[in-house]
């Protein structure tokens, strides 16, 4: 194995005795499941599509939890090993900073890829089994199971970073809190405010497509939500979307660069932090 498969085998390991990864997985499992259920009972009413619902359901979900579990995962992965001085022995080994911080990231992510991809293929094949739904319905739930993992990724890579930059696991924890308010709520909260007291004057559709590019968290959000017509019907972002007219590439583009840039300046970060 190399290096980096072996640390994060390591994190996976650690991840599988931890009872709080345990809980969170066993949350979204729950609550996905739940939403899946529940959300879409009326559509034999309606005549939309169980799936096509669903999808908005846990979007919303996805948006308020995924950022919150990947945070709480990684919040204390470089600081909290620093603290209890593991990291020293960590970097006894033959092994470069940069395959710590890569093999930590790709643990991670596995777990979170693995526990959301379990909840959330659950929810939609217990959907699926019995219901009429079509093709383009079922792709767009697999949109929704993929573009969560790249959320979460996102999300672990600034997790990551937050921890190389902390002093300790409990600064890190409030930085990590302070992110995740920042990106789903007070974002989203502040920008309507400037559209309401703007009125349409200064604020451009180009200006406020890039501000809601910026934010992963509403990349996601309209990715997942404006791919079938079907879902647009249900989702209050759709039809602001459809002015935007962002093309998805550059949705996932913007999600992908989260990834990115934050892992690069975490091994940036960490190849000049004194252990």
């Amino acid at each position: 194995m190399t290096p980096i498969a072996i640390i994060a085998w390591r994190e996976i390991r650690e991840g599988l005795r931890n009872r709080r990864v345990l809980a969170t997985a066993s949350l979204l499992a729950g609550l996905a499941l739940t939403l899946a259920l529940l959300g879409s009972a009326p559509t034999g009413n309606i005549g939309a599509s169980r799936l096509a619902v669903t999808v908005v359901s846990l979007s919303s979900l996805t948006i308020f939890l995924v950022p919150l579990i990947a945070l709480v995962l990684t919040h204390d992965t470089i600081a909290g090993e620093l603290d209890r001085g593991t990291m020293v022995l960590l970097l006894s080994y033959p092994l470069a900073r940069w395959q710590v911080v890569i093999g930590k990231f790709a643990g991670h992510v596995v777990m979170l890829g693995l526990a959301t991809a379990a909840a959330y293929g659950a929810a939609g094949l217990t959907l699926w089994l019995g219901s009429t739904d079509d093709a383009a319905a079922v792709a767009a739930f697999g949109t929704l199971i993929g573009t969560s993992v790249l959320l979460g990724a996102a999300f672990v890579a600034t997790g990551t970073l937050v921890s190389a930059l902390a002093r300790d696991p409990r600064t890190a924890a409030g930085i990590a809190l302070g992110v995740w308010l920042v990106s789903v709520l007070l974002y989203d909260m502040a920008l309507l405010g400037l559209l309401v007291a703007d009125q349409g004057h200064s604020l451009r559709a180009p200006l406020v497509q890039a501000l809601l590019v910026a934010n992963p968290t509403d990349a996601y959000r309209l990715l997942n939500l404006t791919g079938l017509p079907e879902v647009g019907q249900f989702a209050g972002l759709a039809g602001l979307a459809g002015h935007l007219a962002v093309a998805p590439s550059t949705l996932l583009g913007a999600i992908g660069l989260w990834v990115v840039a934050p892992l690069a300046a975490s091994v940036a970060v960490f190849a000049r932090r004194q252990v």
